[in-house]
């Protein structure tokens, strides 16, 4: 399995694989078209209770991903992005500016833990 990250607003290449954005709302100025996504999961982003309280601070990091495991525990969404990787690369697609502190790199090593 193979799950990589990248900003929204980097260009799609031909080794993202099936691009899907992991985010619950949609990245601002980001056209459909530009985006080059295959999917939209928004049922395995943050709540919105919890990524209003996280506020991409990154002292809050660390509680931010015990918050955010706890609900991704038996999320359907996970089981089937974890069946999408074992057909190839998956591209968790994300919008926020912090490149190390956010969900999509909680989602990653989650998926790349489950294996």
């Amino acid at each position: 399995m193979s799950f990589t990250i990248k900003r929204a607003y980097e260009p799609a290449s031909s080794d993202d694989g099936y691009r899907v954005l992991v985010d619950r709302l949609w990245p601002r100025g980001v056209s459909k078209e530009s985006a080059h996504l295959d999917e939209w999961e928004k049922d395995v982003a943050p709540s919105d209770e919890l990524r209003k309280w996280f506020g991409h601070d990154p002292a809050k990091f660390d509680e931010f991903r015990t918050r955010y495991l706890a609900e991704l525990e038996d999320n359907p969404a996970v089981s089937a992005l974890r069946q999408r990787g074992r057909d190839g690369t998956v591209t968790l697609v994300y919008s926020a500016h912090d490149e190390e502190h956010n969900q999509a790199v909680v989602l990653r090593d989650l998926l790349d833990s489950l294996g």
